[in-house]
């Protein structure tokens, strides 16, 4: 049987916790506690998968990120339930397949602690986003994970990473608009569409289509400040 405490190194090892200390030791896991640092972007706890579609906006979510893992069977306080039947295999199964364009893969690994099964299930960083999920309307959209939570990707966003698979790749000309957001990046930290319309003096459709060469380009990146979607210059 695997001990609570090798599935919490594991877990340490994986995401980079600040120390293995952090981590609760087997003499101290009578609480059946998994991780004291909680969900985070690459890291989310499921106490029990009901609606494929659902979870299938996460997998897409970690697919267009950075990856991550669901640990199913685990409460939102990181306390261990355990996994009550192979339906949550199957309900994973069935989001990636049926629930994700293109479908998003995984890989699932059962771990048992303390007489209780949690299912890992790890979705790696994807070259094929954007990966899409049905939204509460039965749309599929592209989602991105953000600290805990998945939100909509933006036009922008799914524009870039469709350019990003073009054969020709991106050409993309040094234009007045193209210049004033290099100057106004000079001096701020990130912009926003909105802006980039008013300082560029340009529309939304040729703001969206510039932002997204740049991104496809990897010139700028995008970054999420309180849920709104920001574009900043890639260090040098």
């Amino acid at each position: 049987m695997l001990s609570l405490f090798f599935l919490l190194a594991k877990l340490c090892i994986y995401f980079n916790f600040a120390d293995l200390k952090n981590c609760q030791n087997e003499e101290d896991a009578s609480d059946r506690s998994v991780d004291r640092a909680g969900e985070h972007q690459q890291l989310d706890f499921k106490f029990e998968v009901s609606d494929s579609k659902k979870i299938a906006r996460t997998l897409s979510a970690f697919a267009n990120t950075d990856g991550g893992r669901l640990l199913i069977g685990v409460k939102d306080n990181g306390n261990i339930s355990g996994v009550r039947s192979e339906e949550e295999y199957y309900m994973i199964e069935a989001a990636s397949k049926m629930y994700t364009r293109p479908e998003v893969p995984f890989e699932a690994t059962r771990w048992e602690v303390n007489g209780k099964t949690v299912l890992e299930v790890y979705i790696a960083p994807s070259p094929d986003k954007p990966h899409t999920a049905p939204d509460k309307d039965d749309k599929f959209k592209a989602y991105i994970r953000v600290a805990d939570e998945n939100i909509l990707a933006n036009e922008v966003l799914v524009l870039a990473w469709q350019k990003k698979h073009k054969p020709d790749g991106t050409l993309l000309k040094i234009s007045k608009p193209v210049e004033r957001l290099f100057a106004y990046l000079d001096d701020h930290p990130h912009i926003n569409i909105s802006q980039f319309c008013r300082i560029g003096r340009i529309n939304y459709y040729i703001a969206k289509n510039i932002l997204s060469d740049l991104l496809a380009m990897n010139t700028l990146q995008y970054l999420v400040i309180d849920k709104h979607i920001l574009y900043q210059r890639v260090p040098a």
